[in-house]
């Protein structure tokens, strides 16, 4: 981070107009390194080669051939790290609500420039990237940590996965293995599979999340369908059970806190789901998206349901219905910890013979506005 600070900012400031550029050069080059451009082309080709060591660019909007709202556009995909001013002498409000609300300009200048008001954006301008420089750093400490778990954990996963197939096929090729032996095989596969979906799917959503905050990319956000959709196409689904999962979406609503943990949420549960399914004749799990009268996720399913007296200490006691298979009750204990740090909660509704239905709530978002699908 010291290096950061000590090294002295570089500006970019593109402007058709010499004098424009003379003068920008003039007041602000004591106390920034500036490079200049007469176009948006060849600002971009001053960034093809020195884009690491420039932190702002400031562009004049209206330019011959491409204007600075199409340099803005291409910087913003390119080269995120950069923060970005637009300079204009000109009232087009609707071009400027478009740069502000589309996130690719920081600030806007008026012209004619007054080296007060410059200095001063340049200021929250070269904090602003200084505070970017640091959260990546951080960010990259934190997807190195995470390759490594994953890679310490992913390695013994993969060889039991890799044993538990030998041995099951060893008993349904030769049958020379106790039935119990193959089907423990097969359980041990199973579940060692889904660990490893579990950790690569959390690793790569994290590391999609970084690249978003790293870059400053506000425009795209996660919603619930988008959760789902990711858990259903990366789960490690057995035999036929995909076909047993059906999505309904009334009104979709973005996740704001915390999706990667709310992912690994909808992992447990679907994994709890599917069990519970095992030996149903014709199993179903529902995942139903609503925004109204709050934004929630609800989990049906039409298994066996959960006996009242264990169902009621299933969100405070690590109590299990599955420790045959593994389970040790944990799971819903953390689930519902998780959505409680997001604002939430996680409600469950069980009757015996019937089903269960597992209900994730979440915070309602003052002023937002839901879409159906």
């Amino acid at each position: 981070m010291n290096d950061i600070r000590q090294t002295q900012p570089t500006i970019l400031y593109v402007d058709d107009e010499e004098l424009a550029r003379k003068y920008f050069a003039r007041a602000v080059g004591a106390e920034y390194e500036i490079l200049l451009a007469q176009s948006s082309d060849e600002a971009i080709a001053t960034l093809q080669q020195d884009s690491d060591r420039v932190a702002v660019l400031i562009t004049d909007f209206r330019m011959p051939g491409r204007d600075g709202g199409d340099l803005l556009r291409q910087v913003a995909q390119q080269y995120p790290h950069i923060v970005r001013i637009l300079v204009t002498a000109y009232a087009d409000i609707g071009v400027l609500l478009q740069t502000v609300n589309s996130g690719e300009v920081f600030r806007i200048l008026e012209k004619p420039l007054r080296p007060a008001s410059v200095r001063e954006t340049l200021q929250m301008a070269i904090e602003r990237y200084r505070e970017r420089a640091t959260q990546n750093q951080q960010l990259m400490a934190i997807d190195e940590t995470l390759a490594f778990l994953a890679h310490e954990l992913n390695t013994p996963l993969a060889a039991i996965t890799l044993n538990a197939s030998s041995i099951e096929n060893r008993g349904d090729v030769k049958h020379d293995l106790p039935v119990e032996i193959t089907e423990a095989a097969r359980s041990m596969r199973e579940r060692a599979q889904y660990c490893i979906a579990v950790v690569s799917s959390f690793r790569r959503s994290v590391h999609n999340g970084h690249r978003k905050l790293a870059g400053g990319n506000v425009r795209s956000e996660i919603t619930a369908h988008g959760l789902i959709t990711a858990l259903l196409d990366t789960y490690p689904f057995a035999a036929a059970q995909r076909s047993w999962v059906h999505v309904e979406i009334i009104v979709d609503f973005p996740v704001v806190t915390q999706a990667n943990c709310v992912a690994l949420v909808l992992s447990s549960l679907l994994s709890n789901a599917l069990r519970a399914l095992a030996d149903v004749p014709s199993p179903s799990v529902r995942f139903t998206v609503i925004a109204e009268p709050s934004p929630a996720i609800r989990i049906c399913d039409n298994g066996p349901g959960i006996p009242p007296e264990i169902k009621a200490r299933l969100l405070t006691d690590p109590i299990t219905t599955h420790a045959k298979s593994g389970g040790n009750g944990l799971g819903l204990v953390l689930c519902h910890r998780v959505m409680q740090s997001c604002g939430g909660g996680l409600q469950i509704e069980s009757t015996p013979g019937v089903g269960t239905t597992v209900m994730l709530d979440f915070p309602h978002i003052k002023g937002q506005t839901y879409g159906s699908c």
